[in-house]
This record gives C-alpha cells, sequence and structure tokens, in this order.
C-alpha cells in the first residue's frame, strides 16, 4: 500500500494528492483568518497542519522524481515557480500579518526541496546546492518561517514515507519543534487548550497526512496545477480586503 501511494496510474494525476494540496491550502486560509479582526485564535489549530501537509506533497513529488532520473528537469521547474512566488508573496505578506519577523513560507520550501533532493542525489549540482541551501538554512534560521527544522521537514517526510505509518510520528516531532513550542508547552500547562490541540496537531500532522493519502487514492480533486501558486500571494489581498472591510 506504502509503494502504491508514491505511484500514479498509467499517468494520471494523483487524485489524493490534489486533494492533500487543497486540504493543506484551507488550512493555511483556516490559519490565516486569526488576523482579520475576529476572535478566532482557535484556528490555529487546523493551521498547524498547512505547513506539515504542503511539505508531505513536496516529499511526495520528490520521491516520485527520483524514480525518473532521466527526466531532471521537473525539480529545477519546481524550485523556479516556488522562488519565483516567494518573491511575489512578500509584499502582500508584509501587508497583511502584523509585525512579520520572518519572511513567507516559500523560501523554508525552497530550501527544504534543495535539502531533500540533495539527499536523494548525493552527488554534483544537487548535493552541491542541497548543502548551500542547508547552510543557508542554519546561517537565517531567524529569518525563516519554521527555521531550520521547516527546512528539514521535507527531507524528514522522504525519509519516512516508504516505511510504517508510525514512522511518520517522527517528522511529527520535528513539525513541533519548528512551530512555537517554547509558548505552547507553557500554555499547555497552564490549561490553555488551543496550545494543548496546537501541540496534538504538530505531531499529528505528518501521519494524518499519510493516511490522507492512502484513504484517498483515486479521488477526483480538482487537479492544482501551476496557477496554484498564485493562490498564495492571492489570499493575502483578499484577507487584507477582508480585514479592511470589517
Amino acid at each position: 500500500m506504502r509503494e502504491a501511494m508514491l505511484k500514479t496510474d498509467n499517468g494520471r494525476r494523483d487524485g489524493a494528492l490534489d486533494a492533500l494540496k487543497w486540504l493543506a491550502l484551507l488550512s493555511m486560509v483556516l490559519d490565516h483568518l486569526r488576523y482579520v479582526g475576529l476572535s478566532l485564535d482557535w484556528l490555529y489549530v487546523p493551521g498547524r497542519l498547512a505547513f506539515p501537509w504542503f511539505c508531505l506533497a513536496m516529499a511526495v513529488n520528490l520521491m516520485r522524481l527520483g524514480e525518473r532520473e532521466g527526466r531532471p528537469s521537473g525539480q529545477w521547474r519546481y524550485l523556479g515557480w516556488l522562488l519565483l512566488f516567494s518573491g511575489l508573496s512578500e509584499i502582500p505578506y508584509r501587508l497583511f500579518v502584523p509585525d512579520p519577523d520572518t519572511l513567507n513560507v516559500l523560501p523554508t520550501l525552497a530550501l527544504g526541496l534543495l535539502v531533500a533532493r540533495g539527499w536523494q542525489r548525493p552527488r554534483g549540482l544537487a548535493l552541491a546546492l542541497g548543502l548551500a541551501a542547508l547552510l543557508l538554512a542554519l546561517g537565517f534560521s531567524r529569518w525563516l518561517m519554521f527555521g531550520a527544522l521547516g527546512v528539514l521537514l521535507p527531507l524528514a517526510l522522504v525519509l519516512v514515507l516508504r516505511r510504517s505509518w508510525y514512522f511518520s510520528l517522527l517528522p511529527g516531532a520535528l513539525c513541533l519543534a519548528a512551530n512555537q513550542w517554547e509558548t505552547l508547552f507553557p500554555a499547555a500547562r497552564l490549561g490553555n487548550w488551543v496550545a494543548t490541540c496546537g501541540i496534538a496537531a504538530c505531531l499529528l500532522a505528518p501521519l494524518l497526512g499519510v493516511m490522507l493519502l492512502r484513504v484517498l487514492r483515486g479521488c477526483p480533486a480538482p487537479a492544482m496545477r501551476r496557477w496554484a501558486y498564485g493562490l498564495y500571494p492571492l489570499h493575502f489581498l483578499l484577507l487584507l480586503a477582508l480585514r479592511a472591510s470589517l
């Protein structure tokens, strides 16, 4: 079953993977609704699913790229789109998020892609870029959303995709460490249910994502193609307009 999860039928799109991406996008939008001026702090909990699910989608794509070494251009197109929209998204991100102390999430994903690919192909350009990305992540961790540990999450998911389900709890621990665990644990000890559920969401997000890929196999979800990169900066602008109207 785990091998089947990483393959598509006769070259067709994987509906389960598209469904996971849509659910990750929904989780992200729910998370950012906390900043529109309403009392929606509880949306922090489903928001913890977005980043690990985007990383899981990346890990599945990287595993498939690794099985098609004759077509290495796919990884560079992937990286190119991430870098392009990293730049295009920064201004909408800073307009919407109050006093941001990191870049938007796409630079973290771009570095994560390079690190994971460098691990997959430990030679030549892929290895050099992977090492450079890792050094950048370590040196500039404070300016990256989810920090250097977030950069390592796609690689962690690549390493567990072909293993038994319980190995997915290890990336869950990494996901928790990449989030605000210094704030979450003290708040949970004081009885804050949002913090407690947030810890659980971080720990279980990779496992839930893997289970969704298995359960939703064959799901007729709308294809999320390259145009979907534009949804990231666009959703900031839409939520900014919503906040201005409230």
